[in-house]
């Protein structure tokens, strides 16, 4: 137990409290694939945070006449009650209460709602879990003191019990997750905004196709228990360090041809994880792998440096300067979108994490 993150001195409030706070979701440049107990990866990694992919939600906190032995909540989504949502919302508070204990004299009523189509492939996770890990502690700072920094921290540190890659949601333009030799003030238990990146990397564009919105067949956190017997695990951590490596001087210089090698290898190596598990499995669709052959040919074609990325599922993140964004919307139009459900996308770009609103 960390206790450091233990609220100390928090009595609770006579009068009800309501906050309302939104948060973005991430996508991985170095992956995070693998972890132990509690929520802590294998392997560190490194994000970009996006800006229009949010979840916004509110909490409103009542206080109870006798506490109760475990969180009591009642969970909106979208304007519709979520049974299915309260098994990982009960998960959640459990590990967290160590943290808050206060949060047993309240009654929570959270409503929520996404910018981007719920299951629509987007890491929804990560933005839902960081909201609410900001509404939680917004409360806490009510109670106690705590400075910028720690209130922070504790939002990535609480997220991640919900979420691993929830943590990497807090700040921006780039967030890295877990302990490395190269990040002095790295931690698996929160994480950290990345700084004295070159200005290229500030806005940075990205356009999430949506090729498959249903349900993956396989869980990421089925994917992160086959890691534990994987062949290829350790292996696998000591690549994507090695990349996280690599990638920290390229970030400064603002080199995109590196850039684009690092990133579209994490993410082909993250779908190999997957296929030489066991049981093993295929994330990716046929169009998963049209879209990234046209943006292979594009991008020889026209020299503009365009790329790929994947999370654990068959839709594809096109990732790409600011300065190319009416020549790359132009291509996703014509070339692109046929290979999505309904021709759907997302048009996001970096942002800068959690904001109340």
């Amino acid at each position: 137990m960390e206790q450091r993150f233990v609220a100390k001195n928090a009595l609770p409030l006579k009068d009800s409290f309501t906050t309302r706070w939104q948060a973005p979701s991430n996508i991985a440049l170095v992956k995070y694939w693998g972890k132990t107990t509690p929520q802590l990866p294998k392997n560190a990694s490194l994000s970009f945070t996006l800006s229009n992919a949010v979840t916004q939600t509110q909490v409103e906190f009542a206080p109870l006449e006798n506490p109760s032995k475990s969180v009591s909540f009642t969970i909106l989504f979208e304007g519709e009650k979520k049974p299915s949502f309260r098994p990982k919302l009960e998960t959640f508070f459990a590990n967290i209460l160590p943290y808050q204990p206060f949060l047993t004299h309240y009654q929570l009523a959270i409503t929520s709602h996404n910018t981007f189509p719920h299951s629509s492939g987007i890491a929804s996770s990560a933005s839902s879990m960081a909201a609410l890990a900001a509404c939680l502690v917004d409360l806490e700072a009510q109670l106690s003191s705590l400075t910028e920094e720690d209130k922070i921290n504790k939002i990535s540190f609480l997220a991640r019990l919900g979420s691993g890659s929830a943590c990497r949601s807090t700040q921006g333009p780039m967030m890295a997750w877990g302990t490395h030799t190269a990040i002095a003030n790295a931690s698996d238990l929160w994480a950290v905004p990345v700084s004295d990146i070159h200005p290229v990397f500030t806005d940075y564009c990205d356009t999430i196709l949506l090729i498959d919105k249903g349900q993956k067949k396989v869980s990421s956190t089925l994917g992160h228990k086959l890691m534990h017997q994987h062949p290829y695990a350790e292996q696998r951590f000591a690549k994507a360090n090695a990349h996280l490596s690599e990638l920290l001087p390229i970030l400064q210089q603002g080199n995109l041809e590196v850039f684009i090698s690092i990133v579209e290898k994490e993410a082909l190596h993250l779908h190999a994880m997957m296929m030489t598990s066991d049981p093993y499995f295929i994330l990716m669709q046929p169009n998963t792998l049209s879209v990234i052959n046209n943006i292979w040919a594009f991008r020889k074609e026209t020299s503009i440096p365009v790329c790929f990325t994947l999370d654990a599922g068959a839709n594809v993140h096109v990732l790409y300067p600011n300065e190319f964004d009416a020549q790359l919307k132009q291509f996703i139009e014509g070339e692109l979108l046929q290979y999505c459900e309904n021709r759907q996308c997302v048009h996001d770009k970096v942002g800068t994490g959690i904001k109340k609103y």
